[in-house]
């Protein structure tokens, strides 16, 4: 596909990086020169300075015959601008990021009226994931499949866990609840099991199932952790403001602490029912003064990836539950596991996911077989997919263990009629089934990819 995007900041750059590897045709746009010199010298894409709304430049960029046109700069007006623009020129798909609130209640507009294929708040979905952590606080991280009836869940293993030295295919001695683990990530190794792996202490596994057999398995297998009642956010970002808007709504308690006296001030006339602080979160005593110690779990939103980290692993050793950090530099992913940090998420990420899982069904053949949802797990080594079975399925009606899957791919979960299925061997695909796939390979476009030669 021919691909523009405009705007090469943080989600810019990440979209480069990940479509690049994929064989697209990329142009980059951004007034920033070093900003266009870094993408155009790291990746192999063209770049052009200018003004991404400017006719002249999407002209020179040849809009009129792009694919599809990312508009992802820090301005909404911007980017609705620049889509806009692009339309009128013939582009066929328009993706823009829309972060204020006030642009959000019209995404219906934005797409029925002015032709917007799709809306990306990320910061809208970054607080939508830390809410899911925050629901399930036994998980380091929640991925929903089938609005939302499956989940997908990263759990972190210890020594106190009933599972460890137990091959998989022991597991239903210790749980009955009917889940999967498809995925175990050790240390640098990402491993699709069978049933004679063996799980270990410190292993990540990321098990599926529904919300109610996940929690049971937790509970089962040693790593339930109790609900969290209360959360204290530090930084009074637009992620914190989506982030209180949901948990209020859960009758979870949200104390904000925010040095800026305008953002707590509106803070405040939002949510009246919350508790805002006007102190520096970064302050020790402030913390122990707000009784951190005494709160179920501390969401870690500053501008600064380290600070972050650093309070998120404060707070632990002061026995807070549950930390959750934002972070948007991968090359601190590393030090998760060694520092005590519960859960990270990083907006950027869960944006490039998104467009690549849309620019995926937009490039299959058959587009009613193609991806619906896509999540990159353990830093894009696996990806988990879901598609939705149709009449041109080469394996239809055709059990399992009949199929002649590629190699690094495993069916994880079947969602028929409302019923969620752990496959086996003797479970067939059918029409309208909702299917996920955990996959090492990311060429897949179709679900008729899953099928070897």
């Amino acid at each position: 596909m021919y691909i523009i995007i405009i705007g090469c900041g943080k989600v810019g750059q990440t979209l480069t990086e990940y479509l690049a590897g994929e064989n697209h045709d990329i142009v980059v746009i951004d007034t920033n020169a070093s900003k266009i010199e870094k993408v155009v010298h790291q990746y192999d894409v063209l770049g052009l300075c200018g003004n991404g709304a400017n006719y002249d430049i999407l002209l020179e960029a040849r809009a009129n015959r792009a694919d599809v046109v990312i508009c992802v700069t820090a301005q909404d007006e911007l980017n609705i601008l620049a889509g806009l623009m692009a339309k009128n020129m013939g582009t066929n798909h328009l993706i823009a990021r829309v972060r204020n609130p006030d642009y959000s209640k019209q995404k219906d507009i934005l797409r029925e009226q002015f032709g917007f294929s799709m809306l990306i708040n990320p910061e809208l979905e970054a607080a939508s994931e830390i809410r899911r952590m925050i629901m399930f606080p036994s998980a380091m991280k929640v991925d929903t499949f089938s609005n939302g009836r499956i989940e997908l869940a990263e759990i972190k293993l210890n020594n106190e866990n009933k599972v460890i030295g137990k091959k998989l295919s022991e597991l239903h001695t210790i749980s009955k609840s009917s889940v999967l683990i498809c995925a175990v990530r050790r240390k640098d190794d990402v491993i699709i099991p069978s049933g004679d792996f063996i799980l270990e202490e410190k292993d990540h596994i990321y098990v599926t199932g529904t919300h109610r057999y996940l929690a049971s398995f937790c509970l089962d297998i040693g790593a339930y952790k109790e609900k969290i009642n209360d959360v204290m956010i530090i930084g009074g970002s637009r992620i914190a403001f989506y982030l209180t808007r949901a948990l209020l709504f859960q009758g979870i308690k949200v104390k904000i602490i925010e040095r800026d006296h305008k953002k707590c001030y509106e803070f405040a006339k939002q949510f009246p029912n919350a508790l805002i602080i006007e102190a520096d979160g970064s302050d020790e005593e402030i913390l122990l003064e707000e009784g951190i110690e005494h709160t179920d779990a501390l969401v870690c939103l500053t501008g600064l990836d380290e600070e972050n980290l650093i309070l998120s692993m404060a707070a632990k050793q002061l026995g807070v539950k549950k930390s959750i950090a934002k972070m948007n530099r991968t090359s601190l992913s590393s030090l998760i596991d060694n520092i005590g940090v519960d859960n990270v998420v990083s907006p950027k990420n869960i944006v490039a996911s998104q467009i690549i899982g849309y620019l995926r069904a937009k490039s299959s053949d058959d587009e009613n077989s193609s991806v619906k949802t896509l999540y990159e797990l353990v830093n894009g080594k696996v990806e988990a997919l879901e598609f939705i079975v149709t009449e041109r399925f080469k394996g239809l009606s055709l059990k399992l263990m009949d199929l002649k899957l590629r190699n690094g791919i495993l069916v994880c979960g079947i969602f028929r009629k409302n019923e969620m299925i752990i496959p086996n061997g003797q479970d067939t695909l059918e029409v309208n089934d909702h299917v996920i796939v955990i996959t090492s390979d990311p060429m897949i476009r179709n679900l008729n990819d899953i099928i070897g030669d």
